[in-house]
């Protein structure tokens, strides 16, 4: 469950990082990515915004990464889903959680349960949040002041949209018994929608369906947060692309869209590789971790000590 979570926030991610190469099928967003390669940069961008305005995430990892490490993450999904041995613990656990968010009465045995601690809550948040957020928004400034990899300009943009998502946080009250009972709905649909009854079940999902399961992941995220008045979609709607310059393998598209009902603008770096544009910042971290595994497959393995010798008496 929490890999397709991290699958479903990872193509928000990917989005951002606008690293799309191929066009989706428009009629079933869950079906594989059509192999159409766009020929443009703002083509490429435009089909990643899509992919996720769709809930494709198998359009947006299949897009958002070079060739070689999607068919890597491919070959590897079986492996790695069962790097770990399921326990009883986790089986037991799983079900519980399902039976709990898919149950006839689910949602309102839910509310029931909160409901109690929510006064405590909105008494300890109307104290601690606001510095909580303050603290967040310093942290992530900083982050945005010493990236290397943004221009001025982005980081300006950056600092806008942050300053932005802050004052949604700040004047959201998450705990208001109408935006619960609906985010609850969602959550409960979301999971009914997945449809899984066991951990071992779950595990056993091929590298499509899980891109499907994620799909239906990112959507329900989506829900929940559009409940707070973040509407991802409309966002995405809203995006315009300019192509602004391009030199051989580089390129830039300036994007403006709208967020938290303010006007943004940014750019995206993208570079062509194979025949196939991406969003430059993804080409320099797969990069990256290239280097760092080849340097590890590199170094001499360590010879084990050997055992200290038994004494005789």
């Amino acid at each position: 469950m929490s890999k397709l979570v991290r699958f479903a926030l990872v193509a928000v991610l990917a989005a951002a990082g606008f690293g799309c190469n191929q066009q989706q099928n428009a009629a079933n967003p869950t079906a594989p990515a059509a192999a159409v390669v766009p020929a443009t940069p703002d083509a490429a961008i435009a089909a990643s915004i899509k992919a996720l305005r769709d809930n494709n995430v198998a359009a947006l990892v299949d897009n958002a990464l070079p060739v070689p490490e999607v068919a890597k993450l491919k070959t590897d999904w079986n492996k790695d889903m069962s790097a770990e041995p399921i326990t009883d613990e986790d089986r037991k656990e799983f079900v519980e959680r399902m039976a709990t968010l898919t149950a006839p009465d689910a949602e309102t045995k839910l509310y029931t349960q909160i409901q109690p601690k929510l006064a405590e809550f909105d008494k300890q948040s109307a104290q601690q949040m606001p510095m909580m957020i303050a603290m967040g928004q310093g942290f992530a400034k900083s982050a945005i002041a010493q990236n290397k990899d943004l221009s001025d300009a982005q980081k300006k943009q950056a600092e806008d949209l942050l300053d932005a998502t802050a004052q949604w946080a700040q004047t959201t009250k998450f705990t208001d018994p109408v935006l619960i009972k609906a985010a609850i709905a969602e959550i409960c649909k979301t999971a009914r929608a997945l449809n899984l009854k066991s951990a071992d079940e779950a595990r056993a999902l091929s590298y499509e369906q899980a891109m499907q399961k994620a799909g239906v992941v990112l959507a329900g995220v989506k829900a929940v947060l559009a409940v707070y008045g973040l509407n991802v979609d409309q966002a995405l709607d809203s995006v315009k692309l300019d192509p602004v310059a391009a030199n051989g393998d580089a390129a830039t598209v300036k994007l403006t869209y709208t967020a938290f009902g303010k006007p943004f603008t940014t750019e995206a770096q993208m570079v062509r590789v194979d025949g196939r544009w991406y969003g430059k910042h993804a080409i320099d971290q797969w990069h990256k971790h290239e280097a760092e595994i080849a340097s590890a497959a590199a170094k001499p393995a360590t010879p084990a000590e050997p055992a200290p010798a038994e004494t005789g008496k």
